[in-house]
């Protein structure tokens, strides 16, 4: 069977929590949307994942703050970052005037 979709459509139009679809799913490979609104990581909060994460903007923006680094990294349309598992890391923000979606490939042991 042969699947196929819009990262752009069917967007919520108001968002109490981040959303997260899977897109495709194997062994040592998990692919999702995430579509944010504003949301952010809780305080204190460190993300510290056991798989490598190859996450891109497709729209919107965002701030992700990783452990030992003096500032966030600001992410806009287009942009994307190789996360190593273990880094830890949190989303200070995204864009609470319009949705963040989000690409993420999920990949490793």
């Amino acid at each position: 069977m042969i699947f196929s979709g819009n990262l752009l459509s069917d967007l919520p139009a108001s968002l109490p929590e981040e959303r997260f679809d899977t897109l495709l799913s194997r062994p040592g490979l998990r692919i999702e949307r995430i579509v944010s609104a504003g949301h952010a990581s809780p305080k204190d909060f460190w993300c510290d994942q056991p798989q490598d994460e190859w996450v891109c903007v497709i729209a919107g923006s965002a701030s992700l703050q990783f452990e030992g680094e003096a500032a966030p990294r600001l992410l806009r349309d287009g942009d994307w970052i190789e996360i190593p598992a273990h880094v830890r890391h949190r989303v200070e923000w995204t864009d609470p005037g319009r949705p963040t979606v989000w690409l993420a490939v999920h990949f490793g042991p």
